[in-house]
């Protein structure tokens, strides 16, 4: 039975083979425990820890001490905020993130807001990008964090970090980006950015699910966080836990090809992305979210006029995945956020399609993809 073309690769990508076969050895032969320096088992884990945290850091222009493995994206978000928050709740207790934030920075935002900091969620200008001039205006002097997200899950939008990084360096704020849909698709430079943390994961990048980093400024300034995780003293003590050799092998190899083959795979994807966007076009009120360039290259977010959203997607879900927003907040039956924050309509809003074209993708399924939605689209209006 045929499976449906897969066109949701912000929701997750499938392991590359290249990725498995480094990280098979690890289960299996080389399974010793990295903190168990003793012997030749230990040793091999933990030789292969130090490789993999060396490619991040050179992935972000960081250092290899900088890079602290966590359990995704999710968990090194709640680890910057939080752990931010609680190490410098004496010098301020202000923290602003964006309306459009993933929920892995909004909830531990909220968390906060209820143990008595303030959070001031700002808006974003209708394509989806901040107005730094708004930022500047929003700080003041027990602002402690600022946390901007990189590239957009819903619309791809990517954000200006090194503008927000050199204003908040002048005034001395912490700045945070969940950098989860970026790593490996753009270039990130934490240096020239002006970024002291920094979200990663494995599975948004041909890895594996349940592994990611958080990269943590050690200098200039040098960045205290509070461990959120208590046990086993790993990760410089900042999260305990016995690591996952296998892994953290396979995200630092993800990485690796990522870097590798960014120049090639970015005319490609953004070449199947433009060359499906113009085929959708011929729909009549069809629009697009977020900016129409500054965003990933494999992004595409549309709404449709004149359908509902669910019957939508359920027409089809037999041809092609894609979805109508965030796949950790899909199965809520509630308007996209993000979508709402570009001052889209509830109705706008529940009809969106979100395409995330990736690697493995072909202009042949884009083809047939567009059918599809032309196809259904016309279907749904003629009832």
């Amino acid at each position: 039975m045929d499976r449906p073309i897969y066109l949701d690769c912000h929701a997750t990508t499938p392991v590359d083979d290249r990725v498995l076969a480094a990280m098979l050895p690890y289960f299996t032969t080389h399974f010793g425990n990295a903190s168990s320096v003793g012997h030749a088992y230990g040793w091999e884990a933990e030789a292969a820890i130090a490789q993999a945290r060396d490619i991040l850091a050179a992935a972000i222009g960081a250092t290899p001490e900088e890079i602290i493995f966590t359990s995704g994206a999710t968990e090194a978000n709640n680890l910057a905020i939080k752990g931010v928050a609680e190490s410098y709740f004496s010098r301020g207790r202000h923290i602003i993130t964006l309306q459009t934030e993933h929920n892995a920075v909004l909830d531990p935002c909220r968390y906060l807001a209820s143990l008595g900091f303030e959070i001031t969620f700002l808006p974003v200008q209708a394509d989806g990008l901040i107005d730094v001039d708004t930022l500047e205006k929003a700080l003041r002097d027990d602002t402690i964090l600022v946390s901007v997200m990189a590239a957009n899950n819903e619309i791809g939008v990517l954000q200006p970090l090194a503008e927000i990084g050199a204003l908040c360096r002048d005034l001395n704020i912490l700045f945070h980006t969940d950098a989860a849909q970026a790593i490996g698709k753009i270039p990130l430079d934490v240096e020239a950015m002006k970024i002291d943390l920094m979200s990663l994961t494995a599975h948004k990048v041909y890895g594996s699910k349940g592994i990611g980093a958080l990269y943590v400024r050690r200098r200039d300034p040098r960045v205290q966080i509070a461990p959120q995780f208590h046990g086993g003293g790993q990760e410089r003590g900042l999260r305990a836990g016995t690591l996952s050799t296998p892994l953290i092998v396979g995200l630092g190899k993800a990485v690796e090809i990522a870097l590798e083959e960014l120049p090639s795979e970015s005319a490609r994807i953004s070449g199947l992305r433009d060359h499906l966007w113009q085929s959708l076009q011929s729909i009549d009120g069809i629009h697009l979210n977020g900016h129409p360039t500054q965003r990933l290259l494999g992004n595409l977010n549309v709404s449709i006029e004149g359908v509902d959203g669910q019957a939508l997607l359920l027409a089809l879900q037999p041809v092609i995945a894609v979805s109508s927003g965030s796949a950790c907040t899909s199965a809520k039956v509630t308007p996209s956020h993000v979508l709402q924050a570009l001052g889209l309509s509830d109705a706008l809003a529940y009809a969106s399609l979100r395409f995330g074209i990736g690697r493995f993708n072909t202009e042949e399924e884009c083809d047939r993809a567009a059918h599809c939605v032309i196809d259904v689209v016309q279907s749904l209006r003629d009832r």
